[in-house]
């Protein structure tokens, strides 16, 4: 079973991912599928947009095959994962470079790998089963995919607060965060297809069927998540959430307490440094680095054991606490790769 649905549907180039008993998570092989794809796409000329759905089963896309990552992180001294976050990141800086439209539709669940897949589209299209997450944190690894990117440029610090505390947003709030520019009901997705299928202007069709979502949980968030999370540190988020007696702080502070305190760290200086930059080339050229090193701590091999394998989810991460993890540590995971080792577009 081809584990990438490519076709050409009228004047839409279409990739449909079709892994759904592992929520459609990317490997290897999809992600070259669809680069290949993606190319014969924009050399036809009779291709006006690219679509890029899944074509069955409960969700957009879970994320990257991490327990391909893991094995590889244990037993080959990380060189297939760092060959499957190469043509992953390829393929993301390749729709986000993209010359023809194209329209992402994150029906379902939408996280890690997904969002990778999702947010480089110029149209992106959010519906009411839309749950979109980076939980790198809990898994010891980081909001890669160009996450660094897109978590960064968010109002209000919440890119910061998606970043560390693991929290799952819906439909409505990625619109209202401009992470999608559209929200359809998921039953209007066929017509959307059909018609830009049919050579309509994308945009127009979205338009045109989008509806009014529900009120934004996040918008409610957004001025406690500001307060919060405006600090630099996350010793100093905690402190300021340990100041607020109000059950979500409370809840937020105990949430990334449970999470990777390195990850926590390398988040919020990647976070950082994705927002000085100007060229998303370069986001992904600095994630690759932190990939390839944070896979290959202990904290990664446990987090996957922990959520994924054994599911029980009690890490033994190391170092354990953050007042253990010292600057030149944080600083070590970004430094610069060897000329012949750097990350490169397509």
């Amino acid at each position: 079973m081809d584990e990438v649905l490519i076709s050409v549907d009228g004047a839409a180039g279409r990739l449909s991912l079709n892994r759904p008993k592992a929520i459609h998570a990317l490997n290897r092989e999809m992600c070259l599928a669809m680069i290949a794809g993606v190319s014969r796409f924009v050399a036809d000329p009779g291709v006006k947009a690219i679509v890029i759905d899944h074509a069955e089963g409960r969700g957009f896309c879970a994320g990257g095959d991490v327990a391909m990552i893991r094995q590889s992180a244990l037993e080959d001294g990380g060189v297939a994962a760092r060959a499957f976050f190469a043509d992953e990141y390829r393929l993301n800086h390749q729709l986000f470079t993209c010359a023809k439209p194209v329209v992402a539709f994150m029906d379902g669940i939408t996280m890690g790998g997904g969002v990778g897949l999702a947010l480089p589209a110029r149209l992106r299209v959010a519906t009411q089963n839309t749950r979109l997450a980076m939980p790198e944190a809990a898994i010891g690894l980081f909001p890669d995919v160009g996450g660094g990117w897109y978590l960064s440029r968010l109002p209000h610090r919440v890119g910061q607060y998606l970043a560390i505390a693991d929290t799952r947003i819906d439909g409505a709030d990625c619109l209202w965060l401009g992470l999608a520019t559209h929200y359809l009901a998921a039953e209007a997705l066929p017509e959307a297809r059909r018609r830009i299928a049919a050579g309509e202007e994308p945009q127009a069709v979205l338009d045109s069927l989008a509806v009014a979502p529900p009120p934004a949980k996040i918008a409610a968030l957004a001025p406690q998540i500001e307060r919060h999370f405006s600090h630099e540190r996350v010793e100093d988020i905690l402190a300021s959430l340990a100041g607020d007696a109000s059950d979500w702080a409370q809840a937020t502070r105990a949430t990334i307490l449970e999470k990777c305190p390195m990850t926590c760290k390398v988040a919020m200086v990647q976070l950082a440094r994705s927002l000085a930059l100007t060229d998303f080339a370069e986001n992904m050229a600095m994630e690759y680095r932190i990939g390839g090193r944070m896979i290959m701590r202990p904290d990664f091999p446990e987090g996957v054991r922990s959520v994924i394998i054994d599911k029980d989810r009690s890490p033994k991460w190391n170092p354990a606490r953050l007042e253990d993890i010292t600057e030149d540590a944080v600083d070590a995971i970004f430094a610069p790769l060897p000329a012949g080792e750097k990350w490169q577009p397509l």
